[in-house]
């Protein structure tokens, strides 16, 4: 699908690897409509790999840890700085600070600006000043934008509650859609070994990472065959990070089973029996939507983002958030069940991914808010 009107179109964000593993479609299909495709963000390792999708990169220094807009003017003058010497088109943005400061940046050069809500974060978490702080800008930041994608219904209505978006300019993805060839059903394993717990995420206190290990302590001591594994990286650059010596420590004890990063979680899905998520709060969990393409069942908790995935008792069981006791009493709710029905549910899960998060929901709906911007408009003047 060859676009009439190219356009130089710039990707703000707070890590390449983020493009590269939850937009990497949509990036394609921009290039292959024609677009120049350049992705401003901290360089990592996955810079070589977006070059090779035909997409541009370009480093851009700021810091990811908590939202502190003192810290972070200098971030907004770097932002400002590109965007006129870059002088793209459209920008479009995805995480917090690239949301707040890019929007700042973006109407002090008059240029079409799209933001996507993927998280609220620690910011909308904290309470108190902080989130105060976080409120001010982006009501602020978000003002007179035509289009502002959120993930889940819960975050757009918080915003339209608190005034911060209007009805007009929020619009709703299937957080970042999924890619149902490339996450395809995976046979369900056999029980050999006991049954497999697995949690996929950082290692994060706002993950739920403490409440699943309590958890994995309180369901073993009942269920001693059962494993419980945790994959993702350790970041300490956030404020509520777990350290491996931590984790170090859980290991020993024989609580779960740490497998690190891999570049491919699908066979690790696929090894698995369930799917745990217990985070305080999601824009559209990842995690979620891939096992349940690959129809494992999944439990996580009943907060906004992981319950706009979860149909509780259809593809999977929801819980308390902050608790290890409601976390564990879901686990044992599926221990419960026999092979036929925890297969069942995630085979529901994989027909709910195939009606409602198809990856091409999100590229259209994102060629359709580019188009609405009218950019060409405003470069051909």
């Amino acid at each position: 699908m060859s676009s009439p009107h190219p356009l130089n179109i710039l990707i703000s964000v707070n890590a390449m690897w983020n493009i590269w593993n939850f937009r990497r479609p949509l990036v394609e299909a921009l290039i292959a409509d024609g677009h120049r495709v350049t992705v401003l963000a901290p360089r990592d390792d996955t810079a070589s790999r977006l070059e090779g999708l035909g997409c541009h990169v370009r480093h851009l220094e700021m810091s990811v840890k908590g939202l502190n807009p003192l810290a972070d003017f200098g971030l907004l003058v770097r932002l400002r700085r590109i965007f006129r010497e870059m002088k793209p088109d459209v920008v479009l943005s995805f995480t917090i600070k690239n949301n707040l400061f890019g929007a700042l940046a973006a109407k002090t050069v008059g240029l079409p600006f799209l933001p996507n809500v993927t998280g609220l974060g620690t910011a909308f978490l904290a309470g108190g000043a902080l989130e105060k702080v976080a409120v001010s800008l982006y009501k602020t930041a978000f003002r007179g934008l035509p289009v502002v994608f959120f993930q889940n219904d819960e975050d757009r209505d918080l915003f339209l509650e608190r005034g911060l978006v209007s009805k007009g300019q929020a619009r709703l993805l299937p957080g970042s859609g999924i890619d149902l060839q490339r996450f395809a059903p995976a046979p369900y394993p056999e029980s050999g070994n006991g049954t497999v717990f697995l949690m996929i995420a950082r290692l994060l206190r706002d993950k739920g990472v403490i409440e699943y290990v309590e958890a994995a302590r309180r369901v073993r001591a009942h269920h001693p065959a059962a494993r419980f594994q945790l994959l993702g990286a350790a970041s300490a650059e956030n404020r509520t990070a777990i350290d491996r010596e931590t984790v170090r420590q859980w290991e020993e004890e024989g609580v779960i089973s740490y497998l690190g990063t891999v570049d491919d979680v699908r066979p690790v899905i696929a090894a698995a029996h369930c799917v745990v998520l217990p985070s305080y709060r999601e824009g559209a969990p990842r995690t979620l939507i891939e096992a349940a393409a690959m129809a494992r069942p999944v439990i996580a908790t009943d907060v906004p983002g992981c319950r706009a995935v979860v149909e509780a008792g259809k593809t999977g069981f929801l819980c308390e958030v902050r608790s290890a006791e409601s976390l564990a009493s879901a686990c044992e709710r599926f221990l419960d069940l026999d092979r036929t029905g925890q297969a069942g549910l995630g085979q529901s899960g994989r027909a709910r991914m195939e009606r409602d998060y198809d990856q091409r929901i999100v590229v259209d709906a994102y060629r359709s808010a580019i188009k609405d911007l009218r950019p060409t408009e405003r470069h051909a003047a």
